[in-house]
């Protein structure tokens, strides 16, 4: 079980750098139009997407990576049980914060779907598509701060805390 957990934040995150990819073969696209004398419609609309795409799609990676942003300043003087009750409060918020976040963009999805949303530019693209990505990157995100609590909760180290914590010893 957890190699396929693992997987998927792998794969989460490849489809994360995929994006970036395609956001680079866009713009070099529309580069290499202009010197040819041809555009390529709704370029930025699609780069857009992509980048939010890529955007949610890194989440649950990065948190698992421990490569989002905490300040150890003050708990890394905790003792282990304060550090470890102190860890678990703010993944209990996360996961709630997670889940809000999921929800909006889920329902953003629906509502994009039921009312026949489109994008405005050259190439009229339905919003739930582009959209779609966004809210399943959400709920990957949902999972990895789950998958962290359940292991603070069960008196294990979280993955992104034993990232840190390889950092810290280097």
């Amino acid at each position: 079980m957890s190699s396929l957990k693992s997987k998927g934040y792998q794969l989460s995150g490849l489809l994360s750098g995929a994006c970036i990819v395609a956001i680079t073969l866009l713009l070099l696209l529309q580069i290499v139009g202009r010197l040819f004398g041809f555009i390529v419609p709704s370029a930025e609309d699609f780069a857009g997407f992509a980048l939010a795409a890529s955007t949610f799609f890194g989440l649950a990676y990065t948190f698992r990576e421990g490569g989002h942003i905490r300040v150890t300043l003050v708990i890394q003087r905790f003792g282990t049980q304060a550090r470890l009750l102190q860890e678990r409060c703010v993944l209990v918020l996360g996961v709630l914060l997670s889940i809000g976040i999921a929800y909006a963009c889920v329902f953003m999805v629906y509502e994009s779907y039921v009312y026949d949303e489109v994008s405005y530019g050259y190439v009229p693209v339905p919003l739930w598509i582009p959209q779609l990505p966004v809210a399943i990157g959400a709920c990957a995100l949902v999972f990895a701060t789950l998958d962290a609590l359940w292991s603070a909760l069960k008196g294990q180290t979280p993955d992104y805390m034993k990232h840190e914590d390889e950092l810290g010893e280097g």
